[in-house]
């Protein structure tokens, strides 16, 4: 009989034992439950705040006389602009002149050696020249 009765004693202590796990996970359940409600509460109590910034632009008040001086500059520098333009081409052109002028020069230049070289193959002398009163008074 007595290992009878250690058979029930044994059931119970494993009944007991689960009761306290179920017991333990009911109220584990329960504290998840109630904290989620507080949060969801707490999260719909506060109201969202927003920043708003506003990307409006008000154009800057400008006097009459501010706009002329606006002006003014903008007609200065497009006056500049083309006196910079006018300028260039300036320079440009003397640069092609001042080689048009070189050329000529070195074309006398051997004109003259020509000359020089026909006079004295046909024996001709320069003309001496005249003194500055005599050709003074040639000219009138």
């Amino acid at each position: 009989m007595d290992s009878y009765r250690a058979e029930p004693d044994a059931r119970k202590g494993d009944n007991a034992m689960t009761t306290d796990k179920k017991l333990l996970i009911a109220l584990a359940v329960m504290i998840s439950c109630t904290a989620a409600a507080w949060l969801a509460t707490s999260i719909q109590a506060s109201h969202p705040t927003y920043e708003v910034r506003p990307e409006i632009t008000i154009p800057e008040y400008r006097t009459d006389a501010a706009r002329a001086i606006d002006a003014y500059e903008r007609l200065m520098e497009r006056f500049m602009n083309m006196t910079e333009r006018d300028l260039t081409s300036m320079n440009y052109q003397l640069r092609t002149i001042s080689e048009k002028l070189s050329a000529i020069d070195n074309k006398m230049t051997r004109l003259s050696a020509k000359v020089t070289r026909i006079e004295k193959s046909l024996g001709i002398k320069k003309p001496k020249k005249q003194h500055n009163k005599k050709a003074a008074a040639d000219r009138q």
